[in-house]
């Protein structure tokens, strides 16, 4: 039984699976990655606080990395003072970030050449749901290590075993697919709707009950965009991030991404603008600047 746990990343999604963790008793190291603040935050609600991930990695049985992209991946587990390093053999290093399949693959690869185990085991939910402890968890690799992890993975939300190394990656760039696509199709029409005059209210209560609906324009959009402008939910440039990784496996497969490629164009775009740290929803200020029309006013 799995009672010791790492966590490297205490960012926007790591601090509050932190909370989550330690709300389902389980006792939990943490380290800096780059600030400092949720680490903090975490000790003063029970974490105990180690200097490197070697460290963390020394004390616990299961250790979490939730960083941004691959290089800080690899850089959290195989640096010199990485988790690698410090823990025993045997543990499990479980990594909740969203990267490249084939870099993932490579990653259980190294650990296992260390008598090491891994998951790949990426999220979807956002920072609200990590602080509920209901994310949807979609984990890749071996059955037996999924086993054992799945206590700790279930205090984070509902954990799925979707397939081997790479798989849990794969799973979730699909996700990252669909929503890119479909968060361009709500804006797109939004702004449509408001140049022509539309009740953006009653439309939405009207496409809420037709074949249009979907989790975006129901409930994160009158949030992210409506209420907030765009202040808070996932960074724009995060889902950059996470449709290049895509793009560059659909490319290593030849399957086609053609309306990927545009939505990662449009993205682009509204991150050059300034929108880079903003929700992704921020790409509507290129249809609006287009439009000359504001949906939120």
């Amino acid at each position: 039984m799995i009672g010791n746990v790492g966590l490297i990343g205490t960012g926007a999604m790591g601090e509050p699976m932190g909370e989550s963790l330690l709300r389902a008793g389980l006792s939990l190291r943490v380290c800096a990655h780059h600030n400092r603040a949720g680490v903090e935050r975490l000790v003063a609600l029970g974490a105990i606080e180690n200097a490197t991930p070697a460290d963390v990695a020394a004390g616990s049985d299961l250790v979490i990395t939730m960083v941004p992209d691959a290089p800080q991946v690899e850089e959290a587990i195989f640096a010199p003072t990485g988790a690698a390093t410090g823990m025993k053999p045997g543990g499990t290093i479980v990594d909740m970030s969203t990267i490249s399949p084939v870099a993932s693959r490579s990653f259980h690869q190294r650990l296992a050449e260390r008598g090491l185990h891994m998951l790949d085991a990426p999220v979807s939910g956002g920072p609200a749901r990590a602080k509920s402890g209901d994310l949807t968890i979609m984990a890749g690799g071996e059955a037996e290590t999924f086993t054992r992890c799945e206590p700790v993975l279930r205090a984070l939300g509902k954990p799925t075993l979707v397939g081997p190394a790479g798989m849990g990656e794969t799973f979730k760039l699909v996700n990252q697919i669909i929503i890119s696509g479909v968060m361009i199709a709500d804006v797109e029409g939004l702004v449509f709707a408001k140049k022509a005059g539309a009740d953006i209210a009653l439309l939405r209560q009207v496409l809420g009950t037709a074949t249009a609906s979907n989790y975006l324009l129901d409930t994160w959009l009158p949030k992210a965009w409506l209420e907030d402008h765009h202040q808070g939910g996932f960074a724009l440039d995060l889902l950059r991030k996470d449709l290049r990784a895509a793009l560059e496996a659909a490319q290593a497969l030849g399957a086609p991404l053609t309306a990927s490629t545009l939505a990662y164009d449009l993205y682009t775009k509204a991150s050059a603008a300034g929108h880079g740290g903003e929700d992704y929803s921020a790409v509507a200020d290129v249809y609006e600047n287009a439009a000359g029309t504001r949906v939120a006013d």
